[in-house]
């Protein structure tokens, strides 16, 4: 994809546990996923994650473990927890729900009323 999107307010973190959903990750290797998983069209900037992951392990959404990166570096490692699996189950399908309703909206033809 040749364009970036830009992220919409308040879906950092609903990136961020999907990201993590899919194994465990450090804080770069979040960064990575997510533009892989948008297929290059989200980028996070570094600013913008560490306070959203730090804040994500203090509401118990996502735990840490001290680890080896594969490049021989120690990193924290983060995982999500039973209640990060809860918090994206419910945020993907109130996404899904809001995704739903705005495709209806853009699709309605003068006359369908």
């Amino acid at each position: 994809m040749d364009k970036q999107a830009q992220i919409l307010p308040g879906t950092l973190d609903l990136l961020i546990l999907k990201a993590v959903s899919l194994g465990r990750l450090h804080g770069y290797g979040i960064l990575l996923r997510i533009g892989q998983i948008s297929r290059g069209a989200l980028s996070i900037e570094q600013g913008a994650l560490y306070p959203a992951l730090f804040r994500l392990v203090r509401q118990g959404l996502l735990k840490t473990e001290w680890g080896i990166s594969e490049n021989k570096h120690k990193a924290k490692y983060y995982e999500l927890t039973p209640a990060g699996r809860k918090r994206l189950r419910e945020e993907t399908e109130g996404w899904n729900r809001l995704v739903a309703a705005i495709g209806a909206a853009l699709k309605t033809e003068t006359g369908e009323l």
